[in-house]
């Protein structure tokens, strides 16, 4: 099967001596939906930002798509060209507060892929339907709710047509009875199978259901790899049963 991002040695340390991410290497197939699990601090928001060189890795190699940069050695144009693989949905949303639901999704097609207006705002008009917030397509951020951001931020992310979907725990800045139609959202992205995902989330019985394979990260290592059958259902590693024990309760 063919690969979509490829990890090697992948290192990061914030002052030259603690590791966040260490000696990862990480193969993603081709549509493959990965969540990844684990306590906080592990370094799994950090995984997701090295993915897209929002956070700059120590060491080791990055590949998405047909782009790889190197941490060792590689020029501004290669980030570049390795950020146009990917789109993350955000924690916070990060939407431009002074612009429309469609302005927001406009917003990269005009001024990075050079669109001609009237495309992009097709094109936002669609996804924002595919969403369900064409009816909030002339809302400005402050008049919607933090469910209603996000799947405005996953119609910006859509947007870029990305080879890759990173989600960077889209639901842990909502109210609970927000969090449901965040994930539904997804799980529709997850269901089309046409999307490559790589999901951080504290929120396991959606793992369970929606990704074909599970990480479980602890001290900066992916220390547990395989299907949610095997990582969520009949774990082996101690500290994986631990923190499944944990969040269940």
């Amino acid at each position: 099967m063919e690969s979509m991002v490829e990890v090697r040695g992948l290192s990061k340390t914030f002052d030259g001596s603690t590791y966040i991410l260490k000696d990862i290497d990480l193969s993603i197939a081709r549509n493959e939906v990965v969540a990844i699990l684990g306590p906080s601090g592990t370094g799994k928001s950090t995984l997701l930002r090295c993915l897209n060189y929002l956070c700059e890795p120590t060491a080791g190699s990055v590949r998405v798509g047909a782009v790889t940069v190197d941490a060792a050695r590689h020029m501004g144009s290669e980030v570049r060209a390795l950020r146009r693989q990917s789109a993350m949905v955000f924690q916070s949303y990060n939407l431009f507060k002074n612009k429309t639901a469609k302005e927001n999704v406009m917003e990269a097609l005009v001024t990075v892929q050079r669109k001609p207006r009237a495309e992009a705002e097709a094109i936002a008009l669609r996804l924002l339907e595919k969403v369900g917030m064409l009816d909030r397509k002339d809302f400005y951020p402050a008049k919607m709710s933090g469910g209603q951001q996000q799947r405005v931020g996953i119609a910006r992310a859509l947007a870029v047509s990305p080879n890759v979907l990173l989600f960077d725990e889209p639901t842990s800045a909502l109210d609970p009875e927000l969090v449901g139609e965040v994930l539904n959202t997804i799980r529709q992205l997850a269901e089309e199978g046409t999307s490559t995902m790589l999901l951080v989330t504290h929120e396991i019985r959606f793992a369970r259901s929606v990704a074909s394979r599970v990480l479980f990260m602890d001290g900066g290592h992916i220390a547990a790899d395989g299907t949610p059958e095997q990582i969520i259902d009949s774990p082996e590693n101690p500290r994986l049963r631990q923190f499944l024990n944990f969040v269940s309760k």
